[in-house]
This record gives structure tokens, sequence and C-alpha cells, in this order.
């Protein structure tokens, strides 16, 4: 039946949707996934970073039943809605600094990110946007002028947006474990040299007086699970505040949990201007927000933003219900005992797994995991994502490197961690023993 309803779905739905399985699904629980023909896979991608709750918690499904039977749509322009009223007093004791206290909710990430950046553009009367090499910000046609980890994203559609400059970001990895002396170009040495060529960018290519806000992940997702050393992002804020540049985060994967704190911004210290969020945000219903000083989001006029589905009523109940699943049930506690067992676990048995030519680097933060083959032949994370399918194991490959990158619910118990483990390793076992 798999097979049939697949073929259905490569005859009519769009062909430049990619997919890493053909597999149909109809049912999902906690950290596992059903098929049609009821087989049960153990899913380490939570929708790629949405379901941080696990699929269809109970505390979710729920509110959203209970909202369906009260309030569907709540159209923004018209009216005023609890459910949204609600989740911003949830959301404003999360921000990572009191001063961010104004929110525009919107659908998608992609959607958030260009709401940020209307934002940008109006308040400071500037164009320019900055980003970062490997950064993925959407699809959107906006969105792909902002997104560099991959080609494909915006290949053959250009024109795209004007006014957006690359700079490097700080892959300390790929320094200190592969391609220098670690002794030498250690991670204050990245960090450094990145914000070196940042300087160089605002000197030849954008001057500070045109450029708007600086654009960033403060976790890379698309680009690999990179984590950028604090003196970077220190560093980015300091530039921001000389320059009078905003500063935005793009949370919308490294959120709500994901890498051990409510926001991955917390692990710096730093206080964005404006913030971007998304995916786990609602547990899997579309919603996304950007949250900014009052003073900032008071340089818009009314009816300058808005949208057909903005903060649809049953997405914030769900986000409502996701926050108090975080609550209840001590989410952030659990996200960081079980990074713990996976980085313990994953730094202890891969490297003896693989050939001496094969290098490993194992990174992230929190339950945002990234697994990188330095010198594997093309196809080998690809490869080890095939194995573990085979084991009723799915996960995904990510950036232009090697790399797998693991996304399991936050609420993963110990047990289902040793499982994934154990799964992990006879993947990465078995596709080295085939090279």
């Amino acid at each position: 039946m798999s097979a049939k309803l697949a073929q259905f779905g490569k005859r009519h739905i769009a062909r430049g949707i990619g997919r890493s399985t053909e597999l149909v699904i109809e049912k999902a629980k906690g950290t596992y996934v059903w098929s049609v023909e009821g087989k049960k896979y153990l899913d380490l991608t939570t929708g790629i970073g949405v379901t941080n709750t696990g699929h269809c918690h109970p505390t979710v499904v729920k509110a959203v039943q209970d909202q369906a039977a009260n309030l569907s749509h709540g159209q923004v322009n018209i009216f005023f809605q609890k459910p949204m009223l609600d989740l911003i007093e949830g959301l404003k004791p999360k921000m990572p600094h009191p001063s961010l206290d104004t929110f525009f909710f919107w659908n998608s990430g992609s959607e958030a990110v260009e709401a940020a950046v209307k934002l940008a553009r109006h308040a400071t009367k500037k164009q320019n946007i900055i980003v970062f090499q490997g950064s993925y910000h959407g699809r959107t046609m906006g969105t792909m002028a902002l997104t560099t980890s991959k080609t494909v994203y915006g290949k053959g559609f250009g024109p795209l947006m004007p006014g957006v400059h690359v700079c490097s970001y700080p892959y300390f990895q790929q320094w200190a474990c592969h391609k220098a002396d670690p002794t030498k170009f250690d991670a204050e040495w990245c960090g450094q040299e990145a914000l070196h060529q940042l300087d160089l960018v605002l000197k030849q290519r954008s001057d500070p007086e045109d450029t708007a806000a600086i654009l960033i992940e403060p976790v890379q997702g698309e680009g690999g699970y990179v984590v950028p050393p604090k003196n970077f992002i220190t560093g980015l804020r300091e530039i921001c505040d000389k320059h009078n540049i905003l500063l935005i985060f793009d949370e919308v994967q490294s959120g709500f949990g994901r890498t051990g704190k409510m926001f991955a911004v917390e692990h710096f210290g730093v206080r964005p201007d404006i913030m971007v969020m998304a995916k786990g945000i609602a547990s899997g219903y579309p919603l996304s927000a950007i949250v900014s000083t009052k003073e900032l989001m008071d340089t818009q006029p009314p009816g300058s933003m808005g949208g057909t589905y903005s903060g649809n009523a049953i997405a914030c109940a769900a986000a409502n219900a996701t926050l108090q699943v975080f609550k209840d049930e001590n989410i952030l506690e659990n996200c960081n005992a079980r990074s713990e067992q996976f980085f313990s676990t994953l730094k202890a048995k891969i490297p003896a797994l693989l050939p001496d030519n094969i290098k490993v680097d194992i990174r992230g933060l929190g339950l945002m995991i990234g697994i990188e083959f330095l010198d594997a032949p093309k196809g080998f994370a690809t490869a080890v994502a095939n194995e573990a399918l085979d084991l009723d194991t799915i996960v995904l490959t990510t950036s232009i490197y090697e790399t797998l990158r693991l996304i399991p619910p936050l609420n993963i118990t110990k047990e289902e961690t040793d499982l994934a483990l154990e799964k992990i390793v006879a993947s990465i076992e078995a596709a080295a023993k085939k090279l």
C-alpha cells in the first residue's frame, strides 16, 4: 500500500519538494511514527525540530480540540482573540531580555524572517541586511536571498531581493578538527577572524549607514548544527551598538528548548533587537512570531503588517499548551540530561567505528546534535541515514558536508535515548564497513 500511495504522491505533489524517505505515515505518538502498513519507526527528526514535545502530546491535542470547538479563526486585523493574548502573557517571561515585549505572529519561519526584515528596514530607514555563510532563513522570494546553506534553495529563481551581503560564519570545528593546527587556531581565534571579516564587509560592501540589520542563527541549523564561539556573538552585539545596526537572531530551529535553554541566545548572554521564532512554538501547528521592543514595533503604522491566518487561534492554543507542557514536565531539564547521554555515548563510540582517514566532529547544544564525517566520501552521511531507516529509525542529513543531524523530541526518555544511540551507532558501523 505504501509504495502505491508514494507513487501517487510523486505524480501529484510538486517535484520541487525534496524528501528524505518514501514512507507514508498515518499515525504518530511521542517519539514514534507508524506507516500505513502499521510499521513503527523511531523518529529522530521531529518534523525538522517542530514537535519538540513529541508527536500528538495529549495536553496539546486537548487544547486544540477544545479551541476548535469554540473559535477556529479570529482574524488578527478584525479582532483581538484570547488565545493570542494568553500566548503573549505566557511568552513574555520566557524572552531572553525584558525589553522584548511586543509581538507579531505569522504562520511560518520564512514569513517571520521577512517580518523581521520589514521591521528592521522600516525602523532604521536603511536597506542592507548582512547574513552569514551557511545560513538558512527560508525559501520565500525574500528569504531565498538571505539563505546561503545550499544553492538549490535559490537556483533559477533570480533576481532575488537586493541589499543582502554575506559574511563568514565561524566554522570553528572545521579549523580545529581538520583544516588547521588546533593549538594555534582555537575558538577564540576563529571568532575574532569572523569578526574581522565582518568589519571588512562593513568597510568594503555595506557601509553601516546603509546597513539596517545583521541577521544570524545563534546556532546554525541547515548549515550543519554549528555552534559559534561566544566571543563572536558578543562581538556582534558590540558592532551593532557601535554602528546603530539592529541585531536579529533567527531562533526558528534553535528556539523553544532545542539547545537546553528556552532560546539559544541565552547561552551567549546577548540581547537581540529582534528575535524570530517558529517550529517548536506550537508543537506542530503552523505558527511563527517576531518579538522586539515596543519602541521599534511602534515605528510601523497600522496596516503595514498582517495576514489572513496570522496568529491563528488554534495554533495559539497549541502554543499555550506547549508552554504548559514545558512547565509541567520539566522539559528543559530532561533535554539537558538526554543531551549529556547522547554526547557522552556518541563521542565514546563513533570514532572507533570509522577508518583512520575519516575524522568525526560531534557538536551542538542540548538536543540539537550534529555529526560531521570529515574527509568521508560524498554520500556517506546519506548512507548512514539509509542504514538507520533499515533499522526502523529516521534521521536526517544536513549542510553541504557529510553531516547527520539528530533532532529528537525534548521529552525523549532515557530508555528511548538508549535505543536511539544503539540504532545510530549500528548505522554508522554498517555504513563504514561498506566503504
